[in-house]
């Protein structure tokens, strides 16, 4: 294994254990939120991280709020549960290189035997519409693992018409280069709450690993979480009847025109960040 692009923290005990890798942007931030939620309640371990240089030019430093933001990937480890979660940026150069890197760790230090990816998709619904579960595998015995833990018929995810596919496609392909049987699931986020966060979303994925993996996750707190941000989605569709009427219509799926689209998406940006 070339490993001279990796950190090694600690050395995990686990045996044939899941790794879940979220992609720090997507709608929702899904894959950051799901990921960070995991390793705190399960009390994850940092194990180890991509040394990143070579993976991230200097346009890989974003700014958020007058703050820099770096890259970052790193491994975590909740060794009671088998689980491993790997939480990065997106590389920007050398992807191949990148995933194999991750799969490194997975299979030489970790003993990975099954491999998920998590993210958001944008949809074009109402947040009060249930969250369906998408999915990609690249074996017929993840699917079949996958499709009996969905409530309902759920949905089969496919890359747009003229777009490559996903990152974590592209990792699902590594993987099954060293017969790694792996899924990549994803998790409709309505676009206006796609530069926020949508814990409707969070929880589907959540709940989807404690059914599958036996976590024993406490949901309470994801729940409250649910309740705060409907609340406050509702506050804000009471005070201004503009914005009450654009859901109305996707609530009864019609379509908004493109200026009612930027509305809604500004005025609930705006006002969930402000109140956060």
């Amino acid at each position: 294994m070339a490993d001279y692009h990796l950190i090694v923290h600690r050395k995990p005990d686990v045996r044939d254990s899941s790794l879940v890798v979220g992609w720090s942007e997507d709608a929702g931030r899904l894959g950051k939120n799901t990921a960070g939620y995991l390793v705190e309640k399960l009390g994850g371990f940092e194990l180890a991280e991509i040394d990143l240089p070579e993976f991230f030019p200097l346009g890989g430093v974003s700014v958020q709020d007058d703050v820099a933001v770096f890259p970052e990937g790193k491994f975590y480890c909740c060794q009671d549960r088998n689980l491993v979660v790997f939480l990065s940026s997106p590389p920007r150069a050398e992807w191949f290189r990148y995933l194999n890197s991750i799969l490194d760790v997975a299979q030489y230090y970790c003993d990975a035997k099954r491999l998920y990816t998590v993210g958001g998709m944008v949809s074009f619904g109402a947040h009060t519409a249930p969250r369906e579960l998408a999915f990609v595998v690249n074996c017929r015995e993840m699917r079949e693992e996958v499709d009996g833990l969905r409530e309902g018929g759920g949905i089969t995810y496919e890359s747009p018409p003229g777009q490559r596919p996903t990152l974590s496609s592209y990792l699902l392909w590594a993987a099954k280069r060293r017969n790694i049987p792996g899924a990549s699931l994803w998790v409709p986020v309505p676009f206006y709450l796609a530069g926020t966060d949508d814990p409707w979303a969070t929880k589907k994925l959540v709940v989807f690993f404690d059914d599958r993996l036996g976590l024993g996750v406490d949901l309470a707190d994801l729940d409250d979480a649910i309740g705060r941000e409907g609340d406050r989605i509702s506050q804000f569709r009471m005070c201004f009847p503009e914005i009450d009427h654009f859901i109305q219509k996707l609530e009864s799926n019609l379509a908004l025109s493109q200026e009612e689209s930027e509305t809604l998406v500004r005025e609930m940006e705006g006002f969930l960040k402000k109140r956060a």
